[in-house]
């Protein structure tokens, strides 16, 4: 890990810079999986596992049966954990349902907003180096809040073709019961185009690796929306005097063993919080399982020294991270400055794996700088909002005059002749 110390801010963009990620030798195959499903639909998607997984499924949607025995074998502290974090999920997502928005701009013209619910969604949970049955709860929970009809969930399998018991029982608590075996940049096609099993939805959420993520844009740009640009996880820890140097390793290793791509940061107000860091990372490192993963994430991961707390804030800001930790004096003026992040970590005994399992918080956040312009999964994610307009007569009559004046200036006569021929009677 490279310490910078007071950089020049012209320096700033090459040090909030990602893992580059080279798409182009994926792209192509990530369009033929794509269309290969949408031309020929299940047949494809088992084709796909033979040849990508060396996987057979027999049957692509989860039986019953499945669900039972995945509840065998789920452990009794995993499922009271569960519990935790559902509660809390749930307490937190309803708060944010919208309420309809109605309001008489003049007198005779009542205009509404009406939040509605996406009528059918589609939820990836990746299941490579670990599968995330915290994922399910992420995004099955709100989608149950929010009211939508139709809940679709896909994820790989093993090589016996079989779900992760975790996930299944997760998916079961959230009232999830199309659950199919279906993995990559084939589940993405399947979910937006449908197959003989498995519905097409209008909307995709969830996390994955690149194929997952390219086929996401890919059919993003046709009827399918999805959730938000993804890319590798990435933690940001401001630290001072009075934060830990164990405390901040250990949020920095969290994200790193995610992935090889995955970044993790330090911006820290000396240098000798910065080699109390280093020297943290590498003792802790060592005593983890997934070292492979973290020894190649650390190589782009970084400590950043500056003297001034306005400038350890406006480096943040300009990062972007998916999560910021902020372990400060006074930390709440800190977050207060705050104004892109995907969530908000407090104080030293906020780490960033609450948000990913059980604190209330949803961890599907904009990576990749995107938390500029990008909200992470909420409610209204899975809501859409439409508005509605009533005019009486007398409104119309009133408001005639504007209506007809814009729209002669814009050259559209037949616009202003709606609005003429309501005036005869």
């Amino acid at each position: 890990m490279k310490i910078y110390v007071n950089p020049p801010q012209t320096e700033w963009a090459a040090l909030c810079r990602r893992a580059e990620q080279d798409n182009s030798l994926i792209e192509e195959r990530v369009k033929a999986i794509v269309e290969r499903v949408e031309r020929e639909g299940d047949a494809a998607i088992r084709a796909l596992a033979q040849e990508i997984d060396g996987v057979e499924l027999r049957s692509l949607k989860v039986e019953e049966q499945e669900f039972k025995q995945a509840e065998a074998k789920v452990r009794s502290e995993v499922k009271s954990a569960i519990e935790v974090a559902v509660k809390n999920i749930t307490s937190f997502h309803t708060a944010q349902l919208p309420q309809e928005v109605r309001v008489e701009t003049q007198p005779g013209v009542v205009c509404i907003q009406r939040p509605v619910a996406i009528e059918k969604v589609g939820l990836y949970i990746p299941g490579g180096t670990a599968p995330l049955f915290s994922t399910v709860l992420m995004l099955a929970l709100p989608a149950k809040i929010a009211g939508c009809g139709e809940v679709v969930l896909c994820t790989p399998t093993n090589k016996q073709g079989e779900v992760a018991a975790e996930v299944l029982y997760a998916a079961r608590r959230c009232g999830v019961t199309s659950v199919f075996k279906v993995g990559g940049a084939q589940a993405v096609a399947a979910m937006a185009y449908g197959t003989e099993s498995v519905p097409k939805v209008g909307k995709i959420f969830g996390p994955g690796n690149r194929y997952v993520t390219l086929a996401k844009q890919l059919v993003s740009g046709r009827n399918t929306s999805i959730d938000m640009p993804a890319g590798p996880s990435e933690v940001m820890v401001m630290a001072d005097e009075s934060a830990s140097a164990e405390f901040v390793a250990a949020d920095f290793l969290s994200q790193a063993e995610h992935g090889k791509d995955s970044q993790a940061m330090v911006v820290c107000s000396s240098v000798a919080i910065a080699e109390a860091v280093k020297a943290e990372v590498e003792r802790q490192a060592a005593q983890l399982s997934r070292g492979e993963y973290i020894g190649e994430s650390l190589v782009h991961s970084r400590a950043v020294v500056f003297g001034e707390r306005e400038q350890m804030i406006a480096f943040a800001n300009e990062y972007a991270a998916e999560h910021l930790i902020v372990a400060m004096e006074d930390a709440w003026s800190v977050v207060d400055k705050i104004t892109a992040a995907g969530s908000l970590f407090v104080g030293n005994y906020s780490p960033e794996s609450a948000g990913d399992y059980a604190s209330g918080t949803n961890h599907t956040l904009p990576t990749s700088g995107w938390a500029h312009s990008c909200s992470g999964v909420n409610i209204d994610s899975f809501m859409r909002k439409m508005t509605i307009q009533e005019l009486t007569q007398e409104g119309l009559q009133a408001l005639a005059p504007t209506i007809i004046a814009m729209a002669d200036a814009e050259g559209l006569g037949a616009h202003a002749a709606a609005v003429k021929v309501r005036m005869k009677n």
